[in-house]
């Protein structure tokens, strides 16, 4: 199994960058992670990666990006609760970028 190193300490992660135990999970990690991404974070992508841990701590699922977007709607607003504003924070799929970044598994549905 691979694994990144984030201030001296070494986290497992899978054959596809995913961290291995989500308790491991810190910002300098998710900062990490989103360089491998290619993504500047900024606080908008935050508010979204903290929005997926806290939807993880509830339901223990990572969603699928519709659902994604209309729980992101429900609770940030329409205006950030729609496909084109995840896909320019998170181009690559904002599921499956986005749980990545925050140290959560990939959703199911995502290829």
């Amino acid at each position: 199994m691979a694994a990144i190193e984030v201030n001296g300490k070494s986290y497992e992660v899978d054959e596809e960058g995913y961290l291995v135990n989500l308790a491991e999970w810190n910002e300098d990690v998710g900062k990490l992670l989103a360089e491998g991404e290619k993504i500047d974070m900024t606080p908008s992508h935050w508010e979204v990666v903290n929005f997926l841990r806290d939807y993880y701590n509830e339901f223990q699922i990572a969603p699928a990006v519709r659902v994604l977007t209309k729980a992101i709607g429900k609770k940030l607003g329409p205006e950030k609760g729609n496909s084109q504003y995840l896909y320019e924070l998170f181009p690559y799929g904002p599921a499956k970028q986005a749980c990545k970044i925050a140290g959560l598994p990939k959703p199911t549905g995502c290829i």
